[in-house]
C-alpha cells in the first residue's frame, strides 16, 4: 500500500470514529431528555411529599390537659357536645342541603368580638373531625390579624396563608402540613404583612376557596377567622364559604352584638350558634353545652 493510499486510509478511519462519536452523543441526550421528564412526573403527581419533612407533631398529653379533644379519651363531656355540632355541619356538607350551599364543605368559625373563644372551638371542631374514620379536616388560621394556631399547637411560625395571598410560594400544597393526626392538616397564617386586611379580601383569596372546595370535596375545611365587628374584611369572606358558626360567650356577649354581627354574613349560608363557657358545675365551668342551628333567612 503506498503513502497516499494509507492516508486515505487513516483519514477515513477517522471519519468513521467521528461519525461513531457524534452518533453516541446525540443518543445520550436523547435518553437524558427522557430521565428528565420521568424525574419530574413523581414532583407534580405528588406535590406534598416536601411537608412530610415539616410535619407538625402535636403534644397530645399537653393538648388534652388544655381541654382539646385529642384522642377518643379525652373528657366525655366536650367530645359529645363537639360531636352534635359536627354531625349538622357534616349533614349540611355532604348531605341534602350540600346541593343548596355555595362550598358546602367549607366553613368559617368567628365571633362578634375577640376573646369569645372562636380559637377554641375551631380547634376542637377539627380535632372532633379529624376521629371520623372517613373524613379529613384542614384547619386554616385565617386570622392574620391575631393568628394563634401555632401557639395553640405549639409549632414555630411557618410560611402559611398570607405567603400563599402574597404569591410567595408556587402552590397551595406548599403551604398544607401533614400533622401527628394522620385526618389532620393546618394551614398556618403565615408572616405579617402591612396589607393583611386587603390580602383577607383578595381575589385570590376567592380562588384559594375554590381551589380547597373543588380539589379536596370530601374533606371539611375549617377557617378560624378574624372576628365580625370591626373587621371588615371577615364579612368578606363569609362570601367564599357554605356554611359559619359564630361563637357566642355566655353572659358576656350582648344581644345586639349577636344580631349585628349575623347581620353583616352573606343571607344565603347556613349559620349555627355555639355558646361557649357555660357553666355547668363548680368542677367543669368551661365548655360548648348550647347549639343553634339554621338557614340565616328562616
Amino acid at each position: 500500500m503506498s503513502t497516499i493510499e494509507k492516508a486515505l486510509a487513516k483519514q477515513k478511519l477517522a471519519q468513521q470514529e467521528k461519525s461513531a462519536s457524534t452518533t453516541k452523543a446525540e443518543v445520550t441526550v436523547v435518553n437524558n431528555v427522557h430521565e428528565t421528564v420521568n424525574a419530574s412526573t413523581p414532583i407534580q403527581v405528588t406535590p406534598e411529599i416536601s411537608n412530610n419533612k415539616d410535619k407538625i407533631i402535636l403534644n397530645g398529653d399537653r393538648l388534652t390537659e388544655r381541654g382539646f379533644i385529642y384522642s377518643p379519651d379525652s373528657t366525655h363531656h366536650i367530645q359529645e357536645e363537639f360531636r352534635h355540632i359536627k354531625r349538622k355541619l357534616l349533614n349540611n356538607a355532604f348531605g341534602l342541603a350540600s346541593k343548596t350551599l355555595h362550598n358546602s364543605n367549607l366553613i368559617m368559625v368567628t365571633s362578634s368580638h375577640p376573646n369569645e373563644g372562636k380559637t377554641y372551638v375551631a380547634i376542637n371542631l377539627a380535632l372532633s373531625i379529624a376521629l371520623e374514620q372517613d373524613k379529613t379536616v384542614l384547619l386554616i388560621d385565617a386570622d392574620v390579624l391575631r393568628p394563634s394556631l401555632h401557639r395553640e399547637f405549639e409549632f414555630e411560625s411557618k410560611k402559611g396563608l398570607l405567603e400563599y395571598l402574597l404569591a410567595e410560594v408556587s402552590s397551595l400544597s406548599d403551604i398544607i402540613y401533614s400533622t401527628s393526626i394522620d385526618n389532620l392538616k393546618l394551614i398556618p397564617a403565615g408572616k405579617p404583612h402591612y396589607l393583611t386586611n386587603e390580602l383577607l379580601a383578595s381575589e385570590r383569596m376567592g380562588k384559594l376557596a375554590k381551589e380547597l372546595a373543588e380539589r379536596y370535596p370530601d374533606r371539611i375545611v375549617i377557617f378560624d377567622c378574624p372576628p365580625i365587628i370591626g373587621v371588615t374584611e371577615t364579612p368578606l369572606l363569609s362570601d367564599i364559604v357554605g356554611q359559619a358558626l359564630i361563637v357566642v360567650e355566655e353572659s358576656k356577649t350582648k344581644t345586639d352584638d349577636v344580631k349585628t354581627a349575623v347581620s353583616q354574613l352573606n343571607s344565603d349560608i347556613a349559620l349555627g350558634l355555639v355558646m361557649n363557657k357555660t357553666i355547668r358545675s363548680k368542677k367543669d365551668v368551661y365548655g360548648y353545652y348550647g347549639y343553634g342551628y339554621g338557614r340565616k333567612n328562616q
